[in-house]
């Protein structure tokens, strides 16, 4: 499949820590693909460093066979790539609306855009994530998940290619849980490469395509769904004894 997003040999430091240590990955085109692992792994903090919100410590990170490693914030927006974050980061004081319409005024199209194509596209998000009624709505007086909504509205309204999703799914309810996922299929059918970091396994394992595991900022195993579901070395790091049993999964002893 066609590689869209790669790192070779990525690290980071902060002072004497290592959170990502040497690791090389693909995200293809077309997939959606999922980011497990421990609490401390290092997922958010790769994101980060796709995003430009830290500097790459050692490395390279390569978009469409660009290298953006020294590429700044904004211009990764530009060129594509979008992300909400794991806490939703509204912008206190304004509407649902404005909040998307930022979005909107920034990414691939970015200020290319006349008010009435902005706000055209502040219609189109709104009812693709279910805020429509929310729309005036200023974002303190929202849910937890019209956040979330909100988050994904925002990042959606960039137009990106490629597409990271921070725990989207933590904290809802099973069906909540379930209207996301479905939301998640629905977008990636619409032509969006999507990266998952996730802790609900249903979900994570319901929508990927394939899947990367991280255990202390290395890449522990990638596959299948199936195949990481089964997977000896992701079970004792993170998935555990509970998941294989429930799971119908036999570990063996050796």
């Amino acid at each position: 499949m066609e590689v869209l997003l790669e790192g070779e040999r990525v690290s980071k430091f902060f002072g004497g820590l290592e959170a990502i240590h040497d690791l090389s990955f693909q995200v293809h085109k077309g997939e959606i693909t999922g980011l497990i692992g421990p609490n401390g792994a290092g997922k958010t903090t790769l994101i980060n460093l796709i995003t430009a919100i830290y500097p790459v410590s050692t490395g390279k990170i390569r978009f469409k066979g660009k290298d953006i490693t020294q590429t700044k914030a904004y211009e990764i927006g530009e060129m594509g790539i979008a992300r909400t974050f794991q806490i939703a980061k509204p912008f206190s004081g304004m509407t649902v609306g404005e909040n998307i319409l930022i979005g909107a005024w920034f990414g691939k199209s970015g200020m290319k855009r006349t008010k009435q194509e902005a706000l055209k596209k502040v219609d189109e998000v709104l009812e693709l994530v279910g805020l429509r009624k929310k729309q005036g709505v200023l974002v303190e007086q929202t849910t937890i998940p019209d956040r979330k909504r909100l988050e994904l509205g925002k990042a959606l309204a960039m137009e990106p290619e490629l597409l990271f999703l921070d725990e989207v799914m933590a904290g809802l309810t099973p069906k909540e849980t379930e209207d996301v996922m479905a939301l998640v299929k629905e977008l990636n059918r619409k032509g969006i490469t999507i990266l998952v970091i996730e802790h609900v396994m249903k979900a994570i394992m319901g929508i990927s395509d394939r899947i990367l595991v991280l255990d202390q900022g290395k890449l522990l195993a990638q596959g299948t769904p199936e195949e990481i579901s089964k997977n000896e070395r992701v079970i004792g790091a993170y998935l555990g004894a509970r998941y294989a049993q429930k799971s119908g999964i036999r570990v063996s002893d050796a």
